[in-house]
């Protein structure tokens, strides 16, 4: 049996007030002050809509629809960015949805609980550890407020905004949360004398952080390099005492490995041979490392979506290279003569190594909410530093700052209020990423602001003419301003450049339906249904051309497959009914009529269509 370590009593000696006043609240008082504040930190975010990669993980998700079977839950799409792969965070999501469908508060302050508990996880960590026999004498006495100032200063740094205010980015914050815990959990089973059930505690994190977030990877060499530095010593020592504890955490590996292994390049957005060299993006890194570290200290301008750029020579980023790279030979150095240092410097290094070295991942290169751990070793290192140094008046000032950080975080949510705010803020800071003019071209054409939408797709086609998905948009917003020769062109090149697009057909068919070309427009809408069968707008598009035709008996069979897919849209039971009525059917075709009118009790042509029908003169005898 490994020897028992009891828990380390803190330093005697002279308290400031922070200490004396936190040691009296019987420790609920830092709980209570994390919590609050983080809540109130975020409290503005809980309005924010849907955006970016949420749309995909969460409104466009079907297996979050559901609690059961389990199986489904647990096996999110590829396309699902945010979740697929990940069945932690795919099960919360579900249970967000079973709570209140897709109502976007109860998401939020998921994310929020997950922060706070983050937070609270990490206070007990440095709490904890300052009070260790290697830090007691420097750093013991004053080990509450030094705890509260490193959680409070990383849980309301508005770099942490996109890990909680973007819903599905949890993969990061909960990931956090699962990581913090596995650590706690070993610290708590070296000063327990129940050791085993806080060692089945971090197994049991570190597992469910391996099926949330791939960064989890690093978990047990963290652990191990804790026991290490903090507890047993030595590497060997600490293998000798518990050596079966790290087997445990090490077989966690293998839950990743096979989710990786089914998950493929995670829909094709990360591996290599997707277009981007393992020598481009690690040169993408350098910088990408460096101005993380630069928003740490100096939170301005923050960019929820950096592109999709890479740096492909050296000479672009040798001085952040140069820096990094002694960052990187100094963390190094400081594991065998600093421990502590050391520690601190392989925290952040480590947790950011998989995402943030040599493995490209092509959808984002880089990505603010990839700090959202490595953020709680600069704070520690900086807060600890300034204590060491200055003794108990920093206290004050670390508190200070984590209070202006919770009003810069409440600055940055209010960004993320619409989808305009954000995108529009995102292109004043990102003028030549294609991919942000898309998004804001999005909100506004869904606001109808549909003539600054096309200035957006407009410039998407003409820095990337090989763009369907721009040309698409433009052509839809075209045709919806009532410029039909202006959108046809714009449609038949997104047809042309991906054939198997359903949105570009439907596009491209509505289009010729408006300029009286209907037999080429049922081509098209042909092809969209046959590709996606479960396409709504396909069916009914298709089902209204093939109307017009006067081909009532195929438009009468498009317009209930519409009606099986949503059989609360009351225009379609009304154009059913008018189909039935040329069909002959009239009794089905009231039922129609009443259908919409039920559903939309205001709407006119089903009303009066209802009334023509009663009109009728009765069929002759013996019909």
């Amino acid at each position: 049996m490994p020897k028992v370590v009891p828990a380390p009593e803190p330093a005697t000696g002279q308290e400031g007030p922070f200490s004396s006043l936190l040691s009296r609240g019987g420790g609920w008082l830092p709980v209570a002050v994390i919590v609050l504040t983080v809540w109130a930190a975020y409290a503005n975010s809980f309005s924010a809509p849907f955006v970016f990669d949420d749309l995909k993980s969460v409104i466009q998700n079907p297996t979050i629809r559901h609690l059961w079977p389990l199986t489904d839950v647990l096996a999110p799409p590829n396309h699902a960015t945010g979740a697929g792969g990940r069945p932690v965070v795919n099960l919360s999501l579900a249970l967000n949805y079973a709570l209140g469908g897709l109502d976007g508060r109860g998401y939020h302050v998921m994310n929020t609980l997950i922060h706070a508990l983050a937070a609270l996880a990490l206070f007990g960590i440095v709490r904890r550890t300052l009070r260790r026999p290697l830090l007691r004498e420097r750093f013991g006495s004053a080990a509450v407020p030094l705890a509260l100032g490193v959680a409070l200063l990383w849980a309301l740094h508005p770099l942490q905004t996109e890990s909680v205010t973007c819903v599905v980015q949890r993969s990061e914050s909960l990931m956090g949360l699962f990581y913090l815990l596995t650590l706690y959990g070993f610290i708590r089973a070296v000063e327990a004398p129940a050791q085993r059930r806080w060692q089945s505690f971090a197994v049991v994190m570190c597992l469910l952080g391996m099926a949330t977030k791939e960064v989890m990877v690093s978990a047990p060499l963290l652990v191990l390099l804790y026991d290490r530095t903090f507890v047993a010593g030595t590497f060997r020592a600490a293998w000798q005492q518990r050596r079966s504890f790290y087997l445990w955490l090490a077989g966690t590996w293998l839950l990743l490995a096979w989710l990786s292994l089914q998950n493929g390049q995670r829909g094709g957005v990360a591996g290599f041979g997707l277009g981007v060299s393992a020598w481009e993006y690690a040169l993408t890194q350098c910088r990408a490392i460096i101005l993380y570290l630069r928003l740490a200290f100096w939170p301005s301008p923050l960019v929820v979506d950096y592109g999709t750029g890479v740096v492909s020579s050296a000479g672009d980023v040798w001085p952040q290279a140069l820096l990094l790279l002694a960052l990187v030979a100094g963390t190094g150095v400081a594991l065998v003569r600093r421990p502590v240092l050391g520690f601190l410097g392989f925290w952040f290094f480590a947790i950011l190594a998989p995402s943030s070295s040599f493995v490209p991942l092509t959808s984002q290169t880089m990505a603010e909410h990839r700090m959202y751990l490595p953020l709680a070793a600069v704070v520690g290192a900086v807060v600890l530093s300034g204590y060491r140094w200055l003794g108990v008046r920093t206290l004050p000032v670390w508190l200070a700052l984590a209070a202006g950080a919770g009003a810069l975080t409440v600055v940055r949510n209010q960004d993320y209020r619409d989808a305009i705010t954000l995108w529009s803020v995102t292109v004043a800071q990102q003028p030549d990423n294609l991919r942000v003019h898309m998004n804001l071209g999005t909100a506004l054409a869904e606001a109808r602001r549909l003539e600054e939408a096309r200035g957006h797709f407009a410039f998407v086609v003409a820095h990337d003419p090989d763009d369907d998905a721009a040309r698409c948009n433009l052509g839809n917003v075209l045709l919806e301003l009532g410029r039909p020769v202006e959108a046809l062109p714009q449609c038949e090149a997104a047809v042309r450049l991906k054939p198997d697009s359903v949105d570009a057909r439907i596009a491209l068919g509505s289009t010729l339906a408006q300029v009286d070309r209907l037999e080429d427009a049922v081509v098209q809408l042909q092809a969209a249904v046959r590709i996606d069968p479960g396409s709504l707008p396909g069916h009914y598009n298709l089902a209204t051309a093939l109307a017009q035709l006067r081909r009532w008996p195929e438009a009468a069979q498009h317009y209930l497959a519409t009606l099986r897919l949503q059989p609360k849209f009351a225009r379609a039971h009304n154009d059913l009914g008018e189909a039935f009525v040329q069909l002959g059917r009239f009794d089905e075709a009231r039922d129609e009529f009443e259908m919409a009118l039920r559903q939309w009790p205001g709407y006119a042509q089903a009303r009066d269509n209802l009334h023509r029908l009663a009109a009728r003169p009765p069929p002759a005898a013996g019909h």
